[in-house]
């Protein structure tokens, strides 16, 4: 399951409702990079959401 490693973010569950009002179940996934990263002082490998990534939470190696 895809969960970022700064903010915690991951999947979400609702309900999907069609125009005659039909229910589906739909789940939202947070849009989670792959990227590297300077943890520690030290280069990690880390999964991060693309808001982390603007906002410079993260610093890239």
């Amino acid at each position: 399951m895809a969960k970022c490693a700064v903010c915690d973010k991951s999947v979400h569950f609702g309900n999907q409702v069609s125009h005659s009002h039909r229910r589906s179940n739909k789940q939202w996934k947070p849009n989670v990079r792959t990227v590297r990263a300077i943890v520690d002082g030290s280069v990690k490998k880390l999964d991060v959401c693309t808001k982390c990534l603007r906002s410079g939470k993260v610093e890239r190696a």
